[in-house]
């Protein structure tokens, strides 16, 4: 009797057993060795320009079109970096700033009206409300080049065009900004502190200062994906600027990459393009918290 009902009781153990098991875990071997080689795949084509970069910086002017053109020769990085942030009298040192002056500045302007218009959008209720997160969600759809030219076209007839504002005003607008600072702030800062806030006397400035400690993760993601997408732009400062002295690291790069080696070498501009991702990469580990945290919350709602 005992032998024929244990496995009656084994079986819906097993069954809860299988069950408790992640997807991961019930995926056959051959299929995760199949997806792991298409990541290796994948990591392989996106690291590799980055390596050469890396070893074609630190190359002397001879040895750039000669030899492995992914493993190390003569090493003369020091010699690169004198030669570029020498050339054309320092120059390179002014795009830098500007690249920072746009991102850093822009980026964080752009963040505090994204968390402003993003908190207004979840926590007010005003005719018009869901037309204008309509359009925000629209605006996000749109791709940046297009607006390009009919910027040029606006910033033209205000005769603002190679000056400092023309690349700095459109860098201050985020619809991305807004779409997730809208979604964070209806999931994350709750309406009991509102209420709360409202019934001890404090302004709504009072209220939003401290909504705002709440939506950190989500204010650095904003940040870091506006300083990123300001620092790489390289079409509207291209259009708008046409003094040197104004121009972002992207664009400076780009004129010198044109002079076909002269008077500006190549192994300058390979030196000068890998110290402009540094920044970038400086950026993501620093914030890779927050902006994942930022990211999550946003997936989940």
């Amino acid at each position: 009797m005992t032998t024929q009902i244990a496995p009656v009781i084994e079986r819906p153990v097993r069954s809860r057993i299988a069950s408790a098991r992640s997807p991961f875990e019930r995926v056959s071997p051959a299929s995760r060795a199949l997806v792991l080689v298409v990541m290796v795949i994948f990591a392989i084509y996106c690291l590799l320009p980055v390596w050469w970069l890396v070893v074609s910086a630190t190359k002397p002017p001879g040895e750039l079109f000669t030899g492995n053109g992914f493993w190390f020769g003569d090493v003369d990085l020091i010699g690169n970096l004198g030669a570029l942030f020498t050339a054309q009298n320092g120059i390179y040192t002014h795009w830098l700033l500007n690249s920072l002056l746009y991102a850093g500045v822009g980026g964080a302007v752009s963040t505090l009206l994204s968390v402003m218009c993003g908190y207004a959008l979840a926590k007010f209720d005003f005719p018009g409300r869901e037309a204008i997160f309509g359009t925000v969600l629209g605006a996000v759809l749109l791709p940046a080049p297009i607006l390009a030219v009919p910027l040029y076209l606006v910033f033209s007839a205000m005769g603002t065009v190679n000056t400092f504002w023309a690349v700095f005003i459109p860098s201050i607008v985020s619809p991305f900004g807004v779409y997730l600072s809208r979604i964070y702030a209806a999931s994350s800062v709750p309406d009991t502190l509102l209420e709360a806030g409202r019934i001890d006397g404090a302004s709504e400035y009072r209220i939003f200062l401290m909504s705002v400690r709440i939506m950190a993760p989500a204010m650095v993601t904003i940040f870091l994906f506006q300083f990123v997408a300001i620092w790489t732009n390289y079409l509207l400062p291209s259009l708008m600027l046409a003094d040197t002295s104004l121009q972002p690291v992207t664009v400076g790069l780009v004129g010198w990459r044109a002079m076909q080696g002269f008077p500006v070498s190549y192994s300058t501009v390979i030196t000068g393009a890998l110290l402009s991702v540094i920044p970038v990469i400086a950026m993501f580990l620093s914030l890779q918290g927050f902006w994942s945290k930022g990211l999550a919350a946003g997936a989940e709602k």
